[in-house]
């Protein structure tokens, strides 16, 4: 997943009363350094079971927070192109 707009967690966050580290601690993470880097805007994915705790704990939908990345490559699960394959 993919987060839309830093400010706005940043914001649900404040409005909330919601921590990094207890936000954090609701994805699943250990730590809270991968939060802070989120809020930074230095990283902007996450995955899909961290974004939908994200969302339950500040109560608003995950599609207000996160957008579905979708991989451009079309060959997934070890298959194989078939203009590579012999």
């Amino acid at each position: 997943m993919e987060l839309r707009d830093r400010k706005k967690l940043a914001r649900l966050m404040i409005v909330q009363d919601e921590t990094q580290r207890s936000l954090s601690g609701a994805a699943g993470w250990k730590s809270h350094s991968y939060l802070g880097r989120l809020l930074r805007g230095e990283v902007k994915t996450l995955d899909t079971d961290a974004a939908l705790r994200i969302a339950h704990r500040l109560r608003v939908p995950v599609d207000d927070l996160f957008v579905i990345r979708v991989d451009s490559n079309p060959v997934h699960n070890g298959q194989k192109n078939k203009s590579t394959a012999a």
